[in-house]
């Protein structure tokens, strides 16, 4: 058996009971039945964003009928019971668990771009493409609710929109086996269109391709047959992969597809890829065809919007139950005892060796003699460090990280005391500093950064840290995940205890993250490392400062918020942020307040901050202005 860790969920696949096994409701409950747009979900056209691995298709395959279906059937079961609740919580069933959704997912593949290829007009190509995808959501849906066995297409009605009935003989009327018979004559017809070697005449058009068909305006409801009574379920198209059109296609198709009046429900599943820059970096409300945000459509971003804080803690209950759900596949474990991932990832603190213990306090009584530091200063910085330290745990902070956080402060106060003035006393070189020196947890965060770049000590493990390092990317979180279940197999083999050291943890993680990097094939992919390259340079200068100005360090690079505004639209700038912000190489944060000044954050996600030994606690940045990434992105930053 492969390590499931290492396949992408839907890949994964092989039947329900499979699928069903390992899926996890969080996405359901987190993207959906907490959105402020909960009761309009299956009514207003909605787009549905997010980077690649952020869980869209696993979403849209969950909800998917046959599978609701699936799932109701045996509701008492300890996997079923949790997917179950977060349906209804999310409004695909009611609490009374009967199916009030009747949903089918539809690929996008690259077949529909073909169209865009054709020699006809936008219209008529863009019509040819929205045609052909109706039909297929119309035979999907009849399979999905015949899936079961349970019901035939004489269980199934159809229920039209109140004054399109004139319009119901162009999708083949109302009953399951009329529509079914037209849908299949559509798809042929237009199938044969674009697959042949040479398009036809537009005169020479099959008539079955060119008549009116729109059953997404025609119906409003179905009914079924479920357990003996006939219910009432809203119809819904979910289009995953959008962005695997042509970006004028998708504009068009996005026209069509977001009429209001519709009452059949479309989800428009997308990569941020397909958006325009102004509307991945935040600077447009709204894309630039013909309609209004939250007026004639509905946005639901599958990536960190809001409070970033609030959204790792939830990626972090959602990553731990999707390890929960995979473990007990790992062959290494089936017929054993599953351990817990927490239990896999200890986070006891490193201790320096004695050598390099010795070789820190050296440092420290160094650092005193360059700064000219009295015995006694020395003494009350210690004590501020020493009463900090009794505080914690005291596997928290070892002689290591009290000794560094000495260090620090002996170059802090350095910089606070105030030497101008003239002593009359003994100890003139020991004045009181401008502010007062603390002993604190963000200090203690920047002698971790210090004795991890000096020494080699860990910086990265833990189970929260292998959360916050897939920046809520659930396919970047099964990756680093698998790769550090590997390594616990290969303990095995060799009769080691199975919790992998946090110094393995580092390695396999950091291996993992240069992978990642180095294997960057999305378009701009070069221009892009070099600027996560020169960031990730500038936040590692900053952070190693002998005094840790910015505490923990840094992991991003800030520009005024005002200048940011004002970069045109066409700058290359904006032309290389947009994919290194869809694909998981930073984020960006508009508006971010801090001394008084308004900023926007470029920050350099997970992977970067891994490969690179950077923090993955927020917060800290370099302020840079717009020349240093022009710069970057030419590769002529020094």
């Amino acid at each position: 058996m492969a390590n499931p860790f290492l396949r992408r969920a839907t890949e994964y696949i092989r039947d329900p009971e499979t699928f069903l096994s390992i899926v996890s409701p969080a996405p359901l409950t987190t993207f959906l039945a907490n959105s402020t747009h909960k009761n309009e979900l299956f009514t207003f056209p909605i787009r549905i964003i997010g980077s690649p691995g952020t869980g869209k298709t696993m979403l849209a395959t969950l909800a998917e009928f046959k599978m609701v279906e699936n799932i109701l059937r045996d509701v008492s079961n300890s996997t079923n019971r949790p997917l179950a609740k977060a349906l209804a919580d999310a409004g695909f069933v009611s609490q009374d668990m009967v199916p009030s959704v009747a949903a089918v997912r539809i690929p996008m593949e690259s077949e529909y771009r073909a169209f865009w290829e054709l020699p006809y007009e936008p219209t008529i190509k863009t019509k040819l493409a929205f045609w052909l995808l109706q039909a297929r959501a119309m035979l999907a849906l009849i399979r999905g609710l015949t899936a079961s066995g349970e019901r035939s297409t004489d269980d199934i009605k159809f229920i039209p929109r109140a004054t399109y009935e004139a319009h119901l003989d162009q999708i083949g009327g109302l009953s399951a086996e009329g529509i079914k018979e037209r849908a299949l004559a559509v798809q042929r017809a237009i199938y044969s269109v674009g697959a042949g070697l040479r398009p036809p005449a537009l005169d020479d058009l099959p008539e079955a391709a060119t008549a009116p068909y729109a059953p997404f305006d025609a119906i409003e409801a179905v009914e079924i047959d479920w357990d003996g009574q006939w219910i009432r379920l809203h119809p819904l198209a979910m289009l995953d992969d959008m962005h695997e059109l042509h970006h004028k296609q998708l504009d068009e198709l996005f026209s069509l597809l977001s009429h209001r009046e519709m009452r059949f429900g479309r989800w428009m599943m997308m990569r941020l890829d397909a958006l325009s820059p102004g509307v991945v970096l935040r600077t447009e409300m709204q894309p630039t065809h013909n309609r209004a945000k939250d007026r004639d459509f509905i946005d639901i971003s599958m990536q960190v919007d809001g409070d970033k804080g609030a959204a790792r803690t939830k990626f972090r209950k959602m990553a731990s139950e999707m390890a929960n759900k995979y473990l007990p596949r790992v062959e290494t474990f089936v017929n054993r005892e599953t351990p817990t991932l927490t239990n896999l990832l200890p986070k006891t603190p490193p201790r320096l060796s004695a050598s390099n213990l010795r070789k820190l306090h050296e440092s420290l009584d160094k650092v005193q003699e360059e700064l000219d530091i009295t015995a006694s200063r020395r003494q009350k910085i210690e004590g501020l460090v020493s009463d900090y330290a009794s505080s914690r745990d005291a596997r928290e902070i070892g002689d290591d990280v009290a000794a560094a956080m000495s260090r620090i402060l002996m170059y802090r106060y350095d910089k606070r005391r105030d030497n101008t003035t003239p002593s009359l006393f003994e100890e003139s070189n020991d004045p009181e500093p401008t502010s007062p020196l603390k002993a604190t947890t963000d200090v203690a965060h920047g002698a971790r950064m210090h004795l991890h770049h000096e020494f080699g000590r860990p910086l990265h493990f833990g189970i929260e840290t292998l959360c916050d390092a897939s920046n809520e990317n659930a396919e970047v979180f099964l990756q680093y995940t698998g790769d550090l279940v590997a390594e616990v197999e290969t303990r095995l083999i060799r009769r080691k205890s199975l919790a992998v050291p946090v110094e393995d943890q580092q390695r396999v993680l950091r291996r993992t993250a240069q992978t990642r990097m180095r294997d960057w094939a999305f378009p701009m992919a070069t221009p892009v490392k070099r600027v996560v390259e020169a960031i990730a340079e500038s936040c590692l200068e900053e952070s190693l400062l002998p005094n840790a100005p910015l505490n923990q360090g840094a992991m991003s690079a800030a520009i005024l918020e005002s200048e940011f505004a004002a970069i045109p639209a066409d700058s290359g700038v904006l032309l290389v942020l947009k994919p290194a912000a869809a694909h998981g190489a930073v984020t960006i944060e508009r508006n971010y307040g801090q001394g008084g000044k308004e900023w926007c954050l470029i920050e350099l996600t997970g992977t970067v901050s891994l490969a690179k030994g950077l923090t993955m606690i927020r917060g800290g940045f370099v302020k840079k202005k717009i020349a240093f990434f022009e710069d970057a992105i030419r590769g002529t930053y020094a």
